[in-house]
């Protein structure tokens, strides 16, 4: 990756040339370039706003004037001009005949911005060169950079970069290297207590000790760079006065100091014990950690490599506190990489919570023009925050909790700058004490490691937004002692009585990622968890995924109160035969409704192997909201009523049946080979079978499943229906592997035995002529599922399913857009791919009332998608349907597919998928016309 340096060298090359700096054609271009590639801003489309109104009044005039850019999150105003003005500091004739310079328009179309727009900062540039006026330095000439120059002054544009955004970026490498350091020396802990005489490090109280003195060691690491204790590197001097033989001794020693108030000290206790400040909070309370004989490298990666050479006090709580538990968490370690939720997607969660709302209510305060107002309206507002509490029932190493306090916190800060204003402190001390208390924040955790890591990471959040605070107020009250943080509680949330943790008329908000777990992957007792959740109100429980739980916890948690919700889900709790049984209990039992939600998405996370996980946002309330909103990619959908799969539509409960619900050509399960593999040839097995007995070729033919059919790499099988017993007999090699299946057949459920009967034939012996293959799991990043047409020289297996009575309307109807979407909504995932379901997809897809015309429009275009693929016969369906690699005469057939399709439906050629889907959630409400 370029330094931004050299990628200021090469936006340079590409901006030196005369053909680009046309002021209308290239500067928006210019300006994009330049945020993204040499600041980082990949999202630039939401990070600056071109062509902002603002209206200007002149002459008794209101006229509407544009602003070439403006970047609301670090307040700049750019002025753009062609190559073709040289001197920006002189002035221009403009529309209205008044003579300005370019700085002189901006600052004119500043004047009428409101207070919360002002721009901090104007640049001006004509591509050549880029002049920044500070307008809090209003008589200083403008620094000017030349473009030329800007390689060597790439650090004097970083004002344009949002604040908190480089510094989340500055903060997550600090925070992952912070966690690489902690590794080592856990790493180095482990072989220091594996030295001890009869000591197994895997042994329970040895591993809670290794994880409370890292624990420990990581806050007095913390403590030295942020000055906790009043002095710098106080406990960096301690451990290098000390000989490794010493420290073990003289640290316990320590661990009861920093537990003790200081005038319950000893008073002889020595100097170098008693200036470390009473800690409190619990932090050091437990003496009974077992600490191992120190050696030289512990030593030096403690002084050197965490002490000299690192500085802990700008690490990221919500981070470091995440990628922590997951560098030391055995069974983590194991998964390999470290595992955190991103800061986005945190805010994906709480901002549509409730921080949307908070940051629109303070915003309206710092636009009042009464100062009075102003400070009584803020000081209102921060009583407001503090008393806002918040509840995370999967909290892990508490990320969730962290992120949230730092965002509340900061606003409180903000508060305060108002309530300051111009005195630089408050008059009254109480007056700077924080109302945003830790204290506020529940979490409950399953692993003792992580709530011990959780609360550290909300002391390190506490101790930070002091430091602003401080800055702030000039308060003059020390972090130290910590304040109790006792609300993060160790146990299984499926199990524990939240109101034991708060009462519901106490809580504000509800949020987290409570875990994916699969019902297959569930251990027996999170299976017993699900079943005491649900058994009262469904029996179908038995499939659930784990994460549901949390939904059914939390909704009988809420009852009769304002308690909003938002959770983080892997997507099959929208999707696939669990949901309507899931959301049937939630709507019907329970009465809940989504007030917003995200449609599916990657969730990403800074693991080193990170895992592909597709997940919904769900956030719920007893109360309809009334301004419901649906997130999808980078729409914002306005919605009149969300049900459970994420579309603005009346709940609707599409189950599992086998009954179809309109007349439509029957779709089957392709044959069970039930043969413990001896049935099944790999291409090679195939070959060598038939050079050994060539009498078999004519009992072997093609096998295919989904994988098969779509990558074109077919397996083979011993097809031996009508096989007569003497020629059985003749293939000695085929008998062996009957025999073989028979052996398997006999081991298995009595279901399995009873075929043991015929172990030279498959469960099912379905071989038509013709039909068409729908494929049972492919990959979602495809637009459209491949289906085609198959003959009886290739056996479909219970992998994918088939319509032997599908004719080329039926085809085109399926492969077209809109079944597609109806599949990408109700079909269940297995991994990041659809798993059609014939019970769940098909029986229940409403097919269009079509006339001759149109069922003849449609086999014709059909038809031509079998003719697009048939142009590349070198090309499996696996490389014509890649997003990348689809070829533009396939693309086009299946477009005019979709038109024909969409007409037969009565909708427009531009119908989006969520207007396919709400038309096709009518049609199926009127086809079984169900009262939900």
């Amino acid at each position: 990756m370029p330094t931004r340096q050299q990628a200021a060298r090469e936006f340079v090359k590409t901006w030196s040339s005369d053909k680009k700096g046309r002021e209308d054609a290239d500067r928006q271009t210019f300006w994009n370039d330049l945020l993204q590639r040499v600041y980082g801003i990949d999202n630039y489309y939401d990070y600056i706003t071109y062509e902002k109104d603002v209206q200007v009044k002149a002459d008794g005039k209101v006229t509407t004037r544009r602003i070439d850019g403006y970047i609301p999150s670090t307040k700049i105003m750019v002025e753009m001009k062609g190559k073709n003005i040289k001197d920006l500091s002189k002035p221009i004739t403009q529309s209205g005949g008044d003579e300005l310079t370019p700085f002189e328009q901006a600052k004119r179309y500043a004047n009428f911005l409101p207070n919360s727009e002002q721009p901090r900062w104007i640049l001006v540039s004509n591509f050549n060169e880029i002049d920044i006026h500070d307008m809090e330095r209003p008589l200083d000439e403008p620094k000017v950079i030349k473009l030329e120059d800007l390689p060597k002054k790439v650090k004097s544009l970083e004002f344009m970069v949002d604040a908190n955004q480089q510094q989340v970026i500055d903060e997550k490498q600090l925070s992952v290297d912070a966690g690489n350091l902690v590794a080592k020396i856990y790493n180095e802990l482990t072989n220091a207590y594996a030295a001890g005489r009869g000591i197994d490090v895997n042994e329970p109280r040895i591993q809670r000790s290794l994880n409370m003195l890292i624990v420990r060691l990581v806050f007095l690491l913390y403590a030295d760079d942020s000055n906790l204790f009043g002095k710098e590197d106080i406990f960096q001097a301690f451990i290098e006065r000390r000989e490794p033989r010493d420290i073990r001794r003289d640290l316990s020693e320590l661990f009861k100091v920093l537990d003790q108030p200081e005038e319950q000290r000893d008073p002889y206790l020595d100097d170098e014990f008693n200036q470390f400040a009473y800690v409190n909070g619990g932090m050091f309370s437990d003496e009974n950690v077992i600490i191992p004989q120190f050696t030289d490298e512990l030593k030096r990666l403690i002084v050197e490599d965490a002490g000299r050479g690192f500085d802990w006090s700008g690490i990221s709580p919500t981070i470091f506190g995440a990628v922590f538990e997951s560098t030391l968490n055995p069974e983590t370690r194991r998964s390999g990489g470290m595992h955190y939720t991103s800061i986005e997607n945190i805010h994906k969660v709480i901002d549509p919570l409730f921080l949307n709302d908070l940051h629109d209510e303070f915003d309206k305060i710092q636009n009042m023009g009464n100062r009075r107002q102003r400070v009584t309206r803020a000081k209102a507002f921060r009583d407001k925050l503090g008393k806002l509490k918040f509840f995370d029932p999967a909290c892990g190493s508490g990320n969730f909790l962290t992120e949230t306090y730092l965002s509340l916190r900061k606003m409180e800060n903000e508060c305060l700058r108002i309530i300051v204003g111009n005195q630089g402190a408050l008059a009254l001390t109480d007056e700077s004490e924080p109302k945003v208390k830790i204290q506020n924040f529940y979490g409950i955790e399953i692993n003792d490691f992580a709530v011990s890591v959780a609360r550290t990471a909300m002391w390190i959040a506490e101790s930070q937004m002091w430091e602003q605070t401080k800055d702030i107020t000039f308060a003059n009250k020390d972090f130290l002692p910590l304040d109790s943080n006792d609300s993060i509680y160790e146990g299984n949330a499926l199990r524990m009585d939240w109101n034991d943790i708060v009462k519901p008329y106490e809580l504000d908000y509800i949020m987290g990622n409570p875990p994916f777990v699969g019902y297959s992957l569930q251990t027996k007792e999170q299976k017993q968890d699900i079943k005491q959740e649900f058994f009262k109100y469904t029996d179908k429980y038995g499939k659930f995924d784990y994460v549901s739980g949390w939904y059914i916890k939390g909704a009988k948690y809420i009852q009769n109160s304002t308690i909003k919700v938002g959770f983080v889900s892997t997507d099959s709790i929208i999707q696939g035969e669990q949901a309507p049984e899931i959301w049937k209990v939630l709507f019907n039992d329970f009465h809940i409704f989504i007030n917003y939600g995200y449609r599916s998405f990657e969730w990403n996370n800074e693991a080193a192997n990170k895992a592909k996980v597709d997940v919904v946002i769900v956030g719920f309330s007893t109360k309809e909201d009334k301004n419901p909103t649906i997130y999808d990619e980078q729409k914002i959908i306005s919605a009149k009523h969300i049900n459970q799969y994420m579309y603005d539509s009346d709940n609707i409960f599409i189950d599992t049946t086998r009954k179809y619900i309109e007349a439509m050509p029957k779709m089957k399960t392709g044959n069970r080979p039930a043969d413990g593999g001896a049935l099944i040839l790999s291409p090679k097995e195939a070959k060598e079978l038939v050079n050994e007995e060539p009498q078999s070729k004519q009992f072997i033919k093609k096998l295919t499943g989904s994988k098969e059919f779509i990558t074109g790499k077919y397996r083979y099988c011993l097809w031996l229906v009508n096989v007569t017993p003497k020629q059985l007999r003749s293939m000695p090699l085929v008998l062996k592997r009957v025999e073989q299946c028979k052996e398997n057949r006999l081991s298995g459920a009595p279901d399995r035995q009873k075929l043991a009967a015929t172990p030279h034939l498959f469960r099912e012996q379905m071989n038509p002529d013709n039909y068409m293959i729908v494929p049972l799991v492919t990959g979602c990043r495809r637009k459209y599922v491949p289906f085609g047409y198959l003959g009886n020289d290739i056996i479909p297996t219970n992998l994918a399913t088939i319509i032997p009575e599908a004719d080329h309307y039926a085809f085109g109807v399926l492969e077209s857009i809109v079944h597609m979407a109806w599949m990408r909504v109700v079909a269940g995932r297995k991994g990041t791919s659809y798993r059609y379901s014939k019970n769940l997809v098909y029986t229940n897809f409403p097919w269009p009332v079509v006339d001759i015309n149109q069922k003849e429009k449609i086999t014709i275009t059909a038809q031509d998608i079998l003719n697009a693929r048939n142009l590349y016969p070198d090309s499996s369906l696996a490389d014509l349907y890649d997003p990348l690699t689809m070829p533009i005469e396939l693309r086009k057939a299946h477009e005019a597919n979709d038109k024909a399709v969409l007409k037969a439906y009565g909708l427009k050629p531009s119908a989006t998928e969520p207007e396919i889907v709400q038309h096709l959630f009518k049609m199926y409400e009127k086809l079984t016309k169900k009262d939900w």
